[in-house]
């Protein structure tokens, strides 16, 4: 599977981690920087280039890390067709996926150890979409709401 990754400085280590053991497993890697350490860099730009390149390469998914993992995640939901998701647990990554069809998720770095930050990767990865009707349904109605910005209305 081809797996879009980028970070900020504080997700670096993982990034580098995690570039090598999914690499390792047999995933071909994208990844979006940074590629040097820089205590001043910003996340947006690395979690945008992320959330495009999964938008524009069907199939795949993607991994935004930075210390906490929540700026990082509305970054990426900022790019149209990503459904991004914090994700802070194994359980959390497969739910992102079956419920919601996520297509990228988010991890702070700084609030778990590389080796639980592998496993949730592993599991989202893992994971297909239900495609239950529920979940379709849910999910068009925010995709509506994008479109039009017109509240859908309940049933």
């Amino acid at each position: 599977m081809r797996v879009h990754i980028g970070s900020d400085h504080a997700g670096l280590d993982t990034k580098r981690f995690l570039v090598a053991a999914l690499t390792d497993r047999g995933h071909e890697v994208r990844d979006h920087g940074p590629h040097e350490y820089d205590a001043l860099d910003d996340y947006p730009p690395f979690c945008l280039a992320t959330g495009a390149g999964v938008v524009a390469d069907p199939g795949s998914l993607g991994v935004v890390l930075g210390g906490s993992g929540n700026g990082e995640q509305i970054a990426a939901n900022k790019v149209d067709g990503v459904r991004a998701a914090l994700v802070w647990s194994e359980e959390i990554a497969r739910l992102a996926r079956e419920h919601n069809d996520a297509n990228v998720i988010s991890v702070g770095a700084r609030m778990h150890p590389e080796s639980d930050v592998l496993a949730f990767i592993e599991a989202f990865l893992a994971t297909p979409f239900s495609g239950d009707e529920r979940h379709i349904r849910r999910i068009g109605q925010l995709a509506e709401y994008e479109r039009t910005g017109e509240v859908p209305t309940t049933a």
